[in-house]
């Protein structure tokens, strides 16, 4: 029959053949696009549901499911020679081999594109995540198949792990920073717009965390470039959590004999104005507070102001502020800011012999 028809056609059987087989894929192809459109939409319809998720899995499966039925139907449909059939074989199997592999592939991706839609910083993990998880599949359906078809994958296997050896003896610092920056990542003790300070010094707000590095810019406006794997072993004082509002202390020495209620009302009372007057950063919830701590100085009583800040950055022009309001009020209500002092006693003998010195010539 197909060789009358193709008689018919005045083609020949082998040129029937594949325009019968390309017939075969087009429409498939075409009803697969026509089907992949319709999820889609069903897949934006139910956005934010589980639907949302089992459309998303769907969406890409009927044009490689409808190819491979397409060409298997062609293969029972038609009386082909051995070797046109023993292609179909090979081809279909690959085929379902690449079909199988892709969909718990597909699940992986989306499960990790959806964490990126809902916490936006780990699109810089997510996104290499999905590129190695398309890899991981496709390798190992590409593995499958060639082994299917007999051939020995033993001499590349040996020569890919000779060479994986030499490459990661050659980068182990570049792949030491490049998974140190994935933990970063992904576990997030830091983030952009944070102010750290880490254990080795450096402190700065992080601007940039790269796949080697973790730019940080400092306070005198300078950029340093800290890599990933030293971020990863130090200890890191997050000036940015749990929230961004700072606490400061500021100490105040007064003289003995000061009233030490008096100064304490006089230390909350110029923080609150300050605050009234609008001094940047300065918060008053919670309320600042003071205490006779540390305490009896040697020629001192020493108290500590605690108050709150908006930002890392506020607490220097804050305390400037605040100690120039603290000064003028002392000085208002007479409170004494004392100088250290020191007493130095003389044995008799000593001072015996200062007293009985001739007194120096002056030239």
């Amino acid at each position: 029959m197909v060789v009358h028809l193709a008689r018919v056609l005045h083609l020949s059987p082998s040129v029937f053949y594949i325009i019968f087989f390309a017939t075969l894929v087009i429409a498939s192809l075409a009803l697969g696009f026509v089907l992949n459109r319709i999820i889609h939409y069903w897949t934006k319809k139910l956005a934010n549901t589980w639907g949302e998720l089992v459309f998303s899995l769907l969406e890409s499966l009927p044009i490689p499911l409808l190819v491979l039925s397409s060409i298997y139907a062609g293969l029972e449909l038609l009386t082909l020679p051995r070797q046109f059939e023993s292609a179909g074989a090979k081809l279909i199997f690959a085929l379902t081999v690449f079909v199988v592999f892709y969909f718990p592939a597909k699940v992986l991706v989306v499960f990790l594109r959806r964490i990126g839609q809902r916490n936006p910083g780990m699109d810089r993990v997510t996104n290499p995540a999905i590129v190695v998880v398309r890899v991981l599949f496709t390798i190992l359906a590409i593995t499958i198949v060639l082994e299917h078809n007999h051939v020995s994958l033993t001499a590349i296997w040996t020569t890919l792990g000779v060479g994986s050896v030499a490459v990661a003896l050659a980068l182990q610092d570049t792949l030491s920073n490049l998974f140190a920056g994935l933990y970063l990542l992904a576990d997030r003790p830091v983030s952009p717009g944070d102010y750290i300070k880490l254990d080795s010094g450096q402190e700065g707000y992080v601007l940039h965390i790269s796949w080697r590095s973790t730019r940080l810019r400092t306070q005198s406006n300078n950029i340093v470039f800290v890599p990933n794997s030293i971020m990863s072993k130090a200890v890191i004082t997050n000036y940015s959590l749990p929230e961004l509002m700072v606490s400061v202390t500021i100490p105040a020495r007064v003289a003995y004999g000061s009233d030490p209620r008096q100064v304490e009302k006089v230390l909350l009372d110029v923080t609150r104005e300050a605050a009234h007057d609008g001094v940047a950063g300065l918060l008053l919830d919670p309320p600042p507070s003071v205490y006779l701590n540390p305490g009896f100085g040697d020629s001192s009583l020493d108290f500590s102001l605690s108050l709150n800040v908006r930002r890392f950055e506020d607490q220097v022009p804050v305390q400037s502020e605040l100690r120039k309001r603290i000064l003028a009020r002392f000085a208002a209500q007479g409170i004494v800011v004392p100088f250290p002092t020191r007493t130095v006693e003389l044995d008799p003998a000593t001072l015996k012999s200062l007293q009985n010195s001739p007194p120096k010539r002056e030239v």
